[in-house]
């Protein structure tokens, strides 16, 4: 037996009524290893308040824009350092309008001992005296930004000669952190907010910022393809949520 008329118009009102269901997509971010601490954070607050699955690599920035460049099928890209988000962009990886300063930081020399004495950080600091014959542990100098901006300092300061060869490098600045706080160096180069994230290395010294090119962060969408769950993330990168976890690492956020 059929419906009555006025039942298949209801039935039909109600099937058209209803709202349609956001999808939830995968993001693959790729992000300085720097940012380690920070990322976790904002993993987690992001896919609870959009239910999308936010899947985060991290490494040193040089490391990750090669990925890129081979074809890492990345969504967005976050380095520590602004050339290499320019060689990308360069060459066509990044989606046009979408890159953006996020983050500022600051390097510092840290120490093994967690009761080390601070040291002012100038032309006279006896580095290479501090060392003896052990380590300065550092990032690789000529391609992670960490190590390029210590090495940049260290020129600048005219110290760089003198601690050449005892520099340990590692390939991203964790590692580099972890030979400190593990006693395989007794001194590092690493950014401040990864010096926060370790309890068994001390901070004895900042570099002088006039000593390094600006320590910023870009992002960006990358250009391989373009889903609304990609613009919400960087939406959500620069929403207080967000701002929150960075500036409890010790980032400083660049205002938008």
């Amino acid at each position: 037996m059929s419906k009555p008329a006025f039942l298949r118009t209801a039935s039909i009102a109600v099937t058209v009524a209803a709202p349609a269901v956001a999808q939830a997509d995968e993001i693959m971010v790729f992000a300085a290893a720097s940012m380690t601490n920070a990322m976790a954070e904002i993993e987690e607050r992001f896919e609870a308040a959009t239910d999308h699955d936010l899947v985060v690599s991290l490494a040193g920035s040089s490391a990750l824009a090669r990925q890129i460049q081979q074809g890492a099928p990345a969504d967005i890209f976050i380095s520590a350092n602004p050339d290499w988000m320019d060689t990308l962009e360069a060459e066509g990886l990044v989606e046009e309008g979408t890159r953006f300063d996020l983050l500022n930081n600051s390097i510092v020399l840290i120490a093994a001992d967690t009761e080390a004495e601070p040291v002012e950080i100038g032309a006279d600091i006896d580095l290479a005296g501090m060392l003896g014959g052990d380590r300065l542990a550092m990032a690789l100098v000529d391609s992670v930004p960490a190590g390029i901006y210590g090495k940049a300092a260290l020129e600048s300061l005219g110290l760089w000669g003198k601690v050449e060869t005892q520099v340990a490098q590692a390939d991203n600045v964790r590692a580099a952190l972890a030979f400190v706080a593990t006693g395989e160096a007794p001194y590092g180069i690493v950014y401040a907010t990864d010096a926060m994230a370790e309890d068994d290395v001390t901070v004895i010294g900042t570099f002088p910022a006039k000593t390094h090119p600006p320590i910023v962060y870009p992002a960006a969408d990358l250009s391989n393809r373009d889903t609304p769950a990609e613009s919400d993330f960087l939406d959500y990168l620069q929403g207080p949520q967000a701002r929150e976890a960075f500036e409890r690492q010790g980032f400083v956020v660049v205002t938008q």
